[in-house]
């Protein structure tokens, strides 16, 4: 399925700086970076678990928010992408 993640990382302290770049790293593990704090990831319902597991245990629920949008197995339909952003298309094969 398509989980979209969202993140907001309060930078305003060096942890948070590193918070930050924590839970992009966690993010680029599971999906490809589509806006700053914004990832598609594909991922079954396990994964899916996994990559909440490990970003909640990264940010900091007092000062950050992490958002999970599930748009499920059949995105085509429901997802729009205009401008010059390269997405790479995980359904179609990749040459290297």
């Amino acid at each position: 399925m398509m989980v979209i993640v969202s993140y907001d990382v309060n930078t305003e302290t060096a942890g948070g700086r590193r918070r930050l770049r924590h839970v992009a790293k966690i993010c680029s593990n599971y999906g490809q970076r589509i806006q700053n704090s914004v990832f598609e990831c594909f991922v079954d319902s396990t994964k899916l678990e996994q990559l909440k597991e490990e970003l909640l245990a990264e940010y900091d629920e007092e000062r950050d928010s992490l958002y999970f949008f599930r748009i499920g197995k059949k995105y085509e339909n429901k997802v729009d992408s205009y401008g010059n952003k390269s997405i790479i298309d995980v359904d179609k094969p990749v040459v290297l």
